[in-house]
């Protein structure tokens, strides 16, 4: 059921979009039967992109829609371009059978979106293009700017708009939602803004068939972006079901292995990982246990009393084990090494290969921090979880022994030090995370 405040903000979005539309209609500038063929043309390629979209993994859909929603407007700067994508929007929702309340949202969000967008345009000197057939020169000379405008505006509202509601509706932070859908496909799209440009210089010189002509291969490359996309989240969820599965054998191991690697993103991140090596080491956190799922380990998790040294000289082969299980994996063989030696520690004490400060993999050495703070921050039956001055205090004392004081230095140091405890990312437990803390006098770990 939808919140009260969900249905707030999508009331504030529609008097704020009816509010941006007058303002529109008040400055357009006059149009003719060209303005509206050409607006006609273009919104039905929107709708053309909008019955493709793919839907992203935190409840946004992607689309190339905005490429002709762009052009139409570049060539018709007034609200008949906001009532032509609207009309587009509402067809596409009653052929797919989409959600009502959310139809209504997306087509005020992005009335609000391209009112502004147009308004920032005509306001820095823009004007329609339909009587220039060079649009190309007339660009040179003076719609650059507020083309720029035009194109910022529209990204900015729309993604800020998107991450709102959905924030509101899955009680997140508007940033994280924000950085998970909109940054890296915003730039994406910025990139492609210039091909909003030649659309429109191709429609004013071949017309509609002309705009089909480029337009249908760059339907299919989305199609096939699309197809990546979707393989590359089936392939993440059948990892959260593998993980899942192993998980299930012992009660108290639940969300373990997902907070690790929720936790090692974070971390990632709060030494400068890029994007790339962020997610690597994300995948690596969160398979760092699945050699566990061996039959060698379920009397020993399952024990309930403190483990012999045969039990912990077993236990300790665990990460060999679920690194010849993700060596398997072509497409995982990089972060086998990470996956291996996540219980090395900087000192050389660790296990299995007993390597010390740069000889252990980065992201085994991201992971140690995960593994270590999921323990601390999870309830046990002994003691409550820590709080965020303890795991301070705990990472400080063994800066330089158990953990990589280069790192630790700069993960205290980080804003995004404060994220690992916020609200809603951990999950209930109720014991020990996986298996029984080292009889070493350590930190608290994971074994």
């Amino acid at each position: 059921m939808m919140s009260t405040r969900t249905r707030t903000y999508i009331t504030v979005v529609i008097v704020l979009a009816g509010l941006a539309v007058s303002a529109l209609v008040r400055v357009s500038p006059p149009f003719d039967a060209a303005a509206a063929r050409a607006v006609a043309c273009f919104a039905a390629f929107v709708l053309l992109g909008e019955l493709i979209a793919h839907h992203l993994s935190s409840g946004a859909a992607g689309s190339i829609s905005f490429v002709p929603t762009l052009a139409g407007a570049l060539l018709a700067p007034s609200w008949l371009a906001v009532v032509g994508v609207g009309v587009s929007h509402l067809t596409a929702a009653i052929i797919a059978r989409r959600n009502p309340v959310k139809t209504l949202f997306n087509i005020a969000q992005l009335a609000l979106a391209m009112s502004i967008a147009i308004l920032g345009y005509l306001a820095a000197g823009g004007r329609t293009v339909l009587t220039s057939e060079d649009l190309l020169a007339a660009g040179a000379n003076s719609l650059v700017v507020p083309f720029v405008v035009m194109v910022a505006l529209l990204f900015t509202v729309n993604s800020w708009a998107v991450s709102a509601v959905i924030a509101s509706s899955q009680d997140r932070r508007v940033l994280d939602v924000w950085k998970q859908n909109a940054r890296a496909s915003m730039v994406n799209d910025l990139l492609s803004s210039p091909v909003v440009w030649f659309l429109a210089w191709t429609y004013l010189r071949f017309g509609p068939w002309g705009v089909a002509f480029f337009t249908l291969p760059l339907l299919g490359v989305r199609q096939l972006y699309m197809t990546n996309h979707q393989l590359e989240q089936v392939n993440r969820d059948l990892l959260e079901l593998m993980v899942k599965a192993i998980e299930a054998r012992d009660p108290y191991t639940s969300g373990h292995s997902r907070r690790v690697a929720h936790y090692a993103r974070l971390i990632a991140r709060a030494i400068g990982l890029n994007g790339r090596e962020v997610e690597r080491v994300a995948i690596a956190a969160l398979l760092h246990d699945v050699g566990k799922i061996h039959e060698v380990y379920a009397p020993i998790l399952q024990k309930p009393d403190r483990l012999t040294a045969d039990e912990w000289a077993v236990m300790q082969t665990h990460p060999i084990k679920s690194a010849e299980l993700v060596s398997t994996v072509s497409h995982l063989r990089d972060i086998v090494a990470p996956v291996r030696n996540h219980h090395e520690n900087w000192d050389g004490s660790g296990y299995p290969d007993g390597l010390a400060q740069e000889e252990i993999p980065l992201g085994a050495r991201i992971v140690l921090f995960a593994d270590t703070i999921d323990a601390m921050t999870t309830d046990r039956p002994y003691r409550r979880a820590m709080t965020e001055a303890q795991v301070r205090a705990e990472l400080l004392k063994h800066r330089g022994t158990q953990f990589d004081p280069n790192i630790c230095d700069r993960l205290l140091g980080s804003p995004l030090f404060g994220l690992l405890f916020a609200p809603g990312h951990k999950e209930s437990a109720t014991g020990p995370a996986v298996g029984t803390p080292s009889p070493r006098p350590r930190v608290v770990a994971n074994v």
